[in-house]
């Protein structure tokens, strides 16, 4: 029988509108990506694409992407601009990517809607987002581990006890383990370094470093990516130890695949936005 994560815990209603009992996070940009009166990052309605040239020009401190020469703006209406000119190029060669008179999917634009959501959720609601995303520590999917059989326990231990030791050294951060169904209290100390380590990310490096926790079900991991500790395809094996083995055991199916394929995208486009980043993922 599979074993069960152990619950998370977290705001009754987060800036998405979680539900009790889920840990909040905040909501990713709605809809496709569209177009109002000037470039829109993401808009209710899905459009086919109405552009024709991409560019990045500097804006400020940072750079801005222009479709047909006019800067694209979040969901918000906030012009979108970037930090760093590769983060900006990044994002650009998404949009240049789309297909000729075809539909702007954001799933396709994972880059643009993680900026977006930085701009227009993280910015206003900043301590909020940090306390979510470090209450993952309380129940980081590292620190539940399985009873049997032992070649999974095994698999487990490999996988992620070397993760829990490079917080412990990294952050001063000391995380309990539990086996089977027990949920463990984890200690005061440890939750706080946490979320100091959580705290000292900019805005954009905190949307990020949410949706890498959300999706692998651990502040470690998502950590261990933005300190450059785990690579994407590190992470997504982490986060998917148990699926993996599973798919030894018994065998795959469509939907198993489909899951693991999300996961894997989603962990993948968190660890090249830290990446793009550059030096202004932290703080100060």
């Amino acid at each position: 029988m599979r074993r069960r994560r152990a619950p998370r815990r977290g705001s009754e209603a987060g800036p998405a509108g979680a539900d009790a009992g889920a840990v909040s996070r905040p909501a990713p940009a709605a809809g496709a990506p569209g177009a109002a009166d000037t470039a829109t990052a993401a808009s209710a309605r899905a459009m086919k694409r109405f552009y024709k040239e991409t560019a990045v020009e500097p804006a400020g401190n940072g750079f801005r992407v222009l479709l047909d020469g006019k800067p694209m703006r979040t969901p918000a209406k906030a012009i979108l601009v970037l930090p760093t000119k590769s983060l900006a190029e990044a994002i650009a060669a998404e949009w240049h990517g789309v297909p000729d008179k075809a539909e702007i999917n954001a799933a396709h634009l994972p880059l643009t809607r993680l900026a977006a959501t930085g701009l227009d959720r993280v910015v206003p609601r900043r301590e909020e987002i940090i306390v979510d995303t470090a209450k993952y520590a309380g129940s980081d999917l590292l620190c539940y581990r399985a009873t049997t059989p032992e070649s999974l326990v095994k698999l487990q231990h490999d996988a992620w006890q070397p993760l829990l030791d490079w917080a412990e050294e990294r952050y001063g951060a000391r995380l309990l383990v539990a086996s089977g169904i027990t949920f463990v209290d984890q200690p005061e100390a440890a939750m706080g370094h946490l979320r100091d380590a959580v705290a000292a990310h900019t805005d954009l490096a905190l949307s990020a470093l949410y949706n890498l926790t959300h999706t692998s079900g651990s502040l470690v991991i998502a950590l261990a990516v933005a300190e450059g500790r785990l690579t994407s395809e590190g992470a997504s094996a982490a986060a998917q130890v148990d699926e993996l083995y599973q798919v030894e055991r018994w065998g795959d199916d469509p939907l198993a695949v489909k899951h693991r394929d999300g996961v894997a995208k989603d962990i993948d486009a968190g660890t090249r936005f830290l990446a793009l980043l550059e030096r202004e993922r932290l703080r100060g």
